[in-house]
């Protein structure tokens, strides 16, 4: 998979370099910004359990 989308990302070596490191940064943007969020308002944490 990330072979494949080494291949597709345009231009030389640092302009990929650039535009990876710019989609990690997407990807957890919206993790954090939207997903995260919604998960936890699926997950009941009052019923956790440390230490018993």
């Amino acid at each position: 998979m990330y072979g494949a989308l080494w291949r597709v990302l345009p231009g030389p070596i640092w302009v990929r370099i650039i535009l990876v490191l710019l989609l990690v940064v997407a990807v957890l943007y919206s993790l954090f910004t939207w997903v995260f969020p919604w998960v936890e308002t699926l997950i009941n944490n009052q019923e956790a359990t440390v230490g018993t």
